[in-house]
């Protein structure tokens, strides 16, 4: 099957464990992955809330360090940096994009974030839970700063795909009043079916539908469940809930494999086949299934 997901945490995991991106025994491997063909999987560079500054910047160049190292080591995992580099993945491939989640990577400056675009980076998450230098996150609700604003523009300027999954939500507004392009929420869920501050209004859904962005489901528990009990049924539900908003060209995989336990019946990237066989089995039609697990995340990426 074709996959494309939004958004990982096994870079840092290998970076502060030790460990192959290739070859591990982690929730996500590039070996394991190479099972889907083309396969396309956005590598976060998380940034903790107390990183900041020279910290946070050294974080990311170590983390980009490994990945380069990793691609010169296994001709399997392909750096993605032009859209047109999809299109060539073959049998046997990874397809990695560099993102960002913080963007305290930036150290407060256009020209860091500038160096961040020329390593590679397609993708920044303003913020993670907490503030930073662009502005407020879920736990510490402030709006965009004046370097957030700057910052923003900027990203559209480079076609850095804007990312509010963590967002507050007067940062959220105030990001779609600043800017005018598509936006994305790489791994979040649906706040009507499960009331976690890091979920989706049925209104901020919308809104990145009207933009032409895109929507990652996230496998995070707490966020599929109240309670976390969750399993693949209430990923479905999520997705139904979104489909129910008109979200067929939005809907995408935005996973968090090594950034959050997992469901029930869900074990790694070997279980994206299952998801979406259960998703068949609930009456989704294969175009669809292709959409959601590929397509959709891939034509937004094409455009960017």
């Amino acid at each position: 099957m074709k996959l494309f997901d939004l958004h990982c945490d096994t870079l840092l995991e290998c970076l502060t464990k030790g460990k192959s991106l290739f070859q591990n025994d982690l929730q996500l491997s590039v070996e394991r992955g190479l099972a889907y063909f083309p396969w396309v999987q956005c590598f976060a560079v998380f940034i903790p809330d107390n990183k900041r500054g020279e910290s946070a910047s050294r974080l990311f160049d170590d983390a980009a360090d490994l990945l380069e190292r990793e691609a010169s080591l296994h001709p399997e995992i392909v750096l993605v940096r032009d859209r047109k580099q999809i299109d060539r993945l073959s049998q046997g491939q990874c397809g990695a994009i560099l993102t960002v989640e913080s963007g305290a990577a930036m150290r407060g400056s256009l020209e860091q974030l500038r160096h961040l675009h020329r390593r590679g980076v397609r993708m920044i998450t303003l913020t993670w839970n907490g503030a930073n230098e662009l502005g407020g996150g879920v736990r510490a609700p402030g709006t965009l700063t004046a370097f957030g604003r700057e910052a923003v523009r900027e990203m559209e300027r480079l076609s850095i795909a804007i990312d509010l999954s963590h967002a507050s939500e007067r940062l959220f507004y105030a990001v779609a009043e600043q800017t005018s392009g598509p936006l994305v929420a790489s791994h979040s869920d649906s706040r009507t079916l499960c009331s976690h501050p890091r979920n989706l209004t049925d209104e901020q859904f919308c809104l990145i539908r009207d933009r032409g962005g895109l929507v990652g489901l996230n496998f995070c528990p707490d966020f599929l469940r109240n309670g976390g009990n969750a399993g693949i049924e209430d990923l479905y539900r999520h997705a139904e809930h979104f489909l129910s908003l008109g979200g067929e060209d939005v809907l995408a995989m935005g996973s968090d494999f090594d950034g959050t336990p997992l469901p029930n019946g869900i074990s790694g990237v070997q279980s994206m086949e299952k998801i979406a066989a259960f998703f068949s089995r609930q009456g989704c039609s294969e175009e669809l299934i292709q959409k959601i697990f590929f397509e959709n995340a891939c034509q937004f990426f094409r455009k960017l």
